[in-house]
């Protein structure tokens, strides 16, 4: 029979207090290193497989600017983190527009600091494009463009947020008429109070393809003509595109002596509104048939609209934005400081307007077309 293994015994040797402490203060303690993320490493030769560096969180970027600054950020190869409050299904098209993981998702809370912490904690740039045409019962314009901006730009500057920008809006005044733009005001004092080394831009109306401006003077038509107070003859327009807004965002990022300065974005072109509305109506070939109609009865027909309970075709704030004059601001930089040259309305109404024409014109030649009268900036 084998004989039974015998277990090992260990005898543990005794230790006075002085050893132990001897040998515990003889083991080097070095202080611990805090690791690079990988991420903000550049490194490729550009583009979007390569790394440039930027890790940027896009608040708002499931909205009409928000996709054409992902695209831009994805396309040069950063990480971007979308929060998001929709459903997930709603953001998908932005999955593509970066390389494989490098969008990433995350759900967030505006009114909860926690929430926006989480989404800003691991980014070195941050970027507010919280929007919103028309006030609901859970958000006024309050929430939006003054409450949540100073919260994100808070929780950004404690968590060290090398560059944090802020959209506004060139019109944006604590007295103007439209509640909109006071409160836009507000919200760039607060953000500028909470991180003043803040990037603050003010754009004049967007148009592009998805917009709320060129779309909505288009879409007016159903009203059997084109109501405009005093005929649109005493405001003046300066749009600019909605891709010059988005690279010149891009290169804020990149510009190292952006930091606390506030930029105005427009057009290279400034119009009446009644001739924009009429080049408007000209590119989609629909008959224009403006009649002024009195401020009050505009904004009477504007509460019925704000009744429904789906998105509102206007609302009495609208109506008192579209009819606002733009402000010029000469003494702030603005696109070509950031190295962009504005594109004119002229050469991509088409692309906005096209869906609008009936079959019979909707390949017509924009040269067909005349241009717009426009004014001496």
């Amino acid at each position: 029979m084998a004989a039974a293994v015998q277990p090992r015994v260990v005898r543990a040797l005794p230790m006075s207090r002085a050893y132990v402490a001897a040998v515990a203060t003889s083991v080097p303690h070095h202080p611990q290193q805090r690791q690079l993320h990988h991420a903000v490493i550049p490194h490729g030769k550009g583009g979007r497989s390569s790394v440039s560096g930027v890790v940027a969180t896009v608040f708002g970027a499931t909205g009409f600017l928000g996709r054409y600054v992902v695209n831009h950020l994805g396309r040069m190869g950063s990480q971007v983190i979308v929060p998001y409050r929709c459903e997930p299904y709603d953001v998908m098209h932005l999955r593509p527009m970066g390389d494989l993981g490098q969008i990433v998702f995350l759900e967030w809370n505006g009114r909860n600091k926690d929430s926006i912490r989480r989404a800003v904690e691991h980014s070195n740039v941050v970027i507010n494009l919280v929007g919103r045409e028309w006030e609901t019962k859970n958000f006024d314009f309050e929430d939006v463009f003054v409450n949540i901006p100073r919260a994100i730009a808070q929780v950004s500057r404690e968590a060290g947020v090398e560059k944090f920008i802020h959209i506004s809006h060139l019109n944006a005044d604590i007295k103007s008429s439209s509640r909109y733009l006071r409160n836009k005001a507000v919200g760039e004092k607060e953000v500028r109070n909470a991180f003043p080394e803040a990037i603050i831009i003010k754009p004049s109306d967007i148009f592009g393809r998805e917009d709320r401006f060129l779309n909505y003077f288009a879409n007016i038509r159903w009203f059997g003509g084109v109501p405009l107070i005093s005929l649109g003859k005493k405001t003046a327009k300066q749009p600019v595109y909605v891709v010059d807004v988005s690279k010149g965002i891009v290169n804020a990022i990149k510009e190292p002596d952006a930091k606390g300065k506030t930029f105005a974005f427009v057009g290279p072109n400034r119009y009446l509104l009644f001739d924009l509305v009429q080049y408007v109506f000209a590119v989609a070939y629909r008959p224009f048939l403006p009649y002024p109609l009195p401020h009050f009865a505009y904004r009477l027909v504007a509460r019925f609209f704000e009744i429904s309970p789906f998105e509102p075709w206007t609302t009495r704030d609208k109506v008192e934005r579209v009819h606002i004059t733009d402000m010029t601001l000469p003494h702030l930089p603005g696109l070509e400081d950031l190295g962009i040259q504005a594109t004119p309305l002229e050469l991509k109404a088409i692309e906005v307007l096209r869906r609008h024409r009936t079959y019979r014109w909707l390949s017509s030649e924009i040269e067909d077309v005349k241009p717009a009268k426009t004014l001496n900036v």
